[in-house]
């Protein structure tokens, strides 16, 4: 058994942990190259939480579970930096993912990952790691998160929540270094939303990408 805590800065909603950073934490217990992480309730902040057997657990609540992963889909392809950060310029404001730790343009203290639009299903933001936080596969698991999220119309419109989320790491940034996040989207099937998403590093080599499978609130 080992115990997991979600600190308070690495909120998603409001209360509860960002979906792309728990999902990489547990990652980070597994053996696996490639990992899915299915999240089934919100993991509370500052809790100390049960991993056993590649499963995250409150109490009695089942928070999430690990297992080897697979991707099926085509990585997402490298947008320029510059292209990116003309994209991140149009990121809308708004009040509903304003504290996201990875996207909310209201979050001093948060990666600040504004996706914009490059083309249609496909949105990019210039990401660039400082040294507050420690750099390691949890926060690219969360970088990965969002991007994808915000490469689905009308997410503002009909909110949906990350339901499963699958991963791969492979080479970490250095503290400064100008990186970019491209998000795509990949068509719904009734409630479910399935993106992807790449980070790219200042050299244009790819850090890691993700698959994410989300579902529309009723």
């Amino acid at each position: 058994m080992t115990i997991v805590q979600i600190p308070g800065r690495f909120n998603g909603p409001p209360d509860s942990g960002n979906g792309g950073y728990v999902a990489g934490r547990l990652a980070e217990h597994c053996d696996e190259d490639t990992v899915t992480v299915m999240l089934r309730n919100p993991a509370p902040l500052d809790t100390p939480l049960r991993l056993e057997d590649g499963k995250l657990f409150d109490g009695e609540r089942l928070i999430a579970e690990s297992r080897a992963g697979a991707f099926e889909r085509d990585v997402p392809g490298f947008v320029p930096h510059e292209v990116a950060k003309t994209a991140a310029s149009s990121y809308a404001t708004n009040d509903m993912f304003a504290q996201c730790f990875v996207c909310g343009n209201a979050r001093e203290d948060g990666l600040r990952i504004e996706p914009g639009p490059v083309r249609a299903g496909v949105v990019a933001a210039p990401w660039t790691p400082d040294e507050s936080l420690p750099i390691g596969a949890a926060l690219l698991w969360a970088t990965l998160d969002c991007p994808g999220g915000w490469s689905v119309p009308g997410m503002l419109d009909r909110p949906a929540l990350l339901g499963s989320m699958t991963a791969a790491v492979l080479d970490l940034p250095e503290v400064g270094e100008p990186c970019v996040v491209v998000g795509e989207s990949h068509g719904e099937q009734g409630r479910k939303i399935y993106t992807a998403a790449a980070v790219y590093g200042a050299d244009e080599r790819l850090l890691g990408h993700a698959e994410h499978i989300w579902i529309r609130l009723k």
